[in-house]
């Protein structure tokens, strides 16, 4: 009875949670699931164009310095900016605002079609808050932000009244290209998930 149960005990904590262990590592290593997953959470890729372009800061690594994920947000404004037609650019995020703009402006984009949301520390505040800064402006509004984090960003924002055209940039999917950077993104989408249903739960989407 008693080796019966110890290897009970041993089956349940110790083989089957290495056996799911293992299988997950194979899932995330060797299949496109986390390419897949990262597809499914940006939602399609519309082109980016309109009037408004509002653009979500992320990391924020000292003062006035970026950090990765900001960055190429950052960047993919630019090239939006400079292939589309927006009158008008907001970039949100609290610390993380001037310092995208001050990179924008470098760029050449002139600092006068830039507006600064830099009090929201979190996505529900990103949407509240450009919904109060942009209640008179009109035009259309596009949304950008990392393919993992637009499904609830986007849903953020309707929540909010503010009906944005999702852009997404590539983050999950490019990393997702390589085994060596693929656990990486699987990271960020299982946090990003996990937000997910909090914010449902809360009805915040």
């Amino acid at each position: 009875m008693v080796k019966q149960n110890v290897a009970r005990w041993f089956d349940c904590f110790i083989v089957r949670p290495l056996a799911l262990i293992g299988l997950l590592v194979v899932l995330v290593t060797a299949t496109p699931l986390v390419g897949w997953y990262a597809d499914l959470l940006a939602g399609g890729s519309p082109a980016p164009d309109g009037d408004v372009l509002i653009v979500l800061g992320a990391s924020y690594m000292e003062k006035n310095v970026i950090g990765n994920d900001t960055y190429w947000r950052s960047v993919y404004a630019l090239r939006a900016i400079r292939g589309g037609h927006f009158k008008h650019v907001v970039l949100v995020g609290y610390r993380v605002a001037e310092a995208m703009s001050q990179f924008l402006v470098f760029q050449g984009v002139p600092s006068g079609e830039i507006s600064l949301e830099a009090q929201s520390t979190s996505t529900r505040e990103n949407a509240l808050y450009t919904a109060r800064l942009l209640a008179s402006v009109p035009g259309n509004r596009v949304l950008m932000t990392s393919d993992y984090h637009m499904f609830r960003a986007r849903r953020a924002f309707r929540r909010a009244g503010v009906d944005v055209t999702p852009f997404p940039i590539p983050h999950s999917l490019k990393l997702a290209g390589s085994w060596q950077t693929r656990w990486s993104a699987f990271l960020d989408e299982a946090s990003e998930s996990v937000k997910i249903v909090y914010y449902a739960a809360r009805g915040w989407i």
